[in-house]
């Protein structure tokens, strides 16, 4: 690998995507590193998807249809773990480390805190917490490339109507402030360090009231990168042509 190419991202269910053109995407876009979120897909199951990536890394939630990432990786990683060290926050499939020679590779799908807010103390409390624990002992070692679902939009200019979402599950301060301590931990993101004022930029719309066509989003993925790799950056960007999800493929060109 020269330059480096990331993309995340969100396919609300591998199955279902892969009947709306995945393969398609995966051979247009043909990234070096592929991260998924949500793949709502177990063990057993994985083989049959025969996606022609030979170096593939599956973490499955135990329940069935549920929650779920990926790797897919062109250069077979030194290493690979899931989920926390510990044992903590097991079962629902939610993070893949791989490590390279020169970086990690951190993909995450982070908990929702639910509509009515009851998984938030969870969330802000626990994996927020551990998550950003965690971070700062891999750059201890190298640098890091952590790009996921983060369920959060960080600033208001990262969703259209922030007036009326204070206290939403991905905009209240809480998780707001997990964010930023991602930022106080070294971690950059990388699109709004490319593009500090660009507004309308969304990687995630419902599914009601034709809120993609009216473009009524949040911006929920990310690719942060440590402080040391930001001077090797060469473009952030989102893809919000790219259909079969309700989220779009968000990535990183970095030159190595």
């Amino acid at each position: 690998m020269t330059t480096l190419k990331v993309i995340s991202w969100n396919v609300n269910g591998i199955r279902a995507v892969l009947k709306k053109g995945f393969l398609e995407f995966l051979e247009e876009h043909d990234p070096d590193i592929l991260c998924l979120q949500e793949t709502k897909v177990s063990n057993h199951q994985v083989p049959a998807l025969a996606i022609p990536r030979s170096s593939q890394y599956w973490h499955c939630a135990t329940r069935p249809g549920y929650s779920g990432t990926a790797l897919l990786s062109k250069e077979d990683p030194i290493a690979v773990s899931l989920d926390f060290p510990g044992g903590e926050h097991v079962g629902e499939g939610r993070l893949i480390l791989a490590e390279y020679p020169k970086f990690f590779l951190v993909n995450v799908y982070v908990p929702n805190s639910k509509g009515d807010l009851s998984r938030l103390d969870y969330r802000t409390n626990v994996w927020d917490r551990d998550l950003c624990i965690y971070l700062r002992n891999l750059q201890a070692e190298k640098p890091v490339i952590f790009c996921g679902d983060l369920n959060v939009a960080h600033e208001p200019i990262d969703l259209a109507r922030p007036g009326a979402n204070g206290r939403s599950a991905g905009f209240t301060d809480e998780e707001r402030a997990g964010f930023a301590n991602y930022q106080d931990a070294g971690l950059v993101d990388s699109f709004r360090y490319q593009h500090p004022d660009l507004a309308e930029q969304y990687s995630w719309w419902s599914y009601r009231a034709g809120a993609r066509e009216r473009n009524v989003g949040w911006r929920l993925d990310y690719c942060l990168l440590s402080e040391s790799l930001m001077d090797k950056l060469e473009d952030s960007f989102i893809l919000p042509n790219v259909m079969g999800s309700d989220h779009a493929p968000v990535g990183v060109l970095i030159n190595l």
